[in-house]
């Protein structure tokens, strides 16, 4: 029997892929943060987003990750994460 292979949808694309191929954006509201979780294990509510800058535009203009968020994400850290975003996705989904 095959292990059963856990898939999210990216706000940006809506298209559902491995979870380990998504990165996940956390909001917690005790300490009033929106950042990258790059362990996938922060407390918080999460969203899942796939490694390209694209899809945080995409999901940017359609202001997905705060309703997923359930929080509002300011500019300030929507231009952090796109830095964050053009790190990881210059280094590789393997990283």
């Amino acid at each position: 029997m095959q292990k059963k292979i856990p898939l999210r949808k990216c706000v940006g694309c809506q298209e559902m892929k491995q979870k380990r191929e998504l990165i996940r954006i956390v909001s917690n509201q005790a300490l009033n943060t929106v950042e990258l979780d790059a362990t996938g294990k922060k407390a918080g509510r999460g969203a899942y987003i796939c490694r390209k800058v694209d899809c945080l535009t995409t999901a940017r203009k359609k202001k997905a990750l705060e309703r997923s968020l359930k929080t509002s994400v300011s500019e300030e850290i929507y231009d952090s994460l796109t830095k964050e975003l053009a790190l990881v996705d210059e280094v590789g989904p393997d990283e």
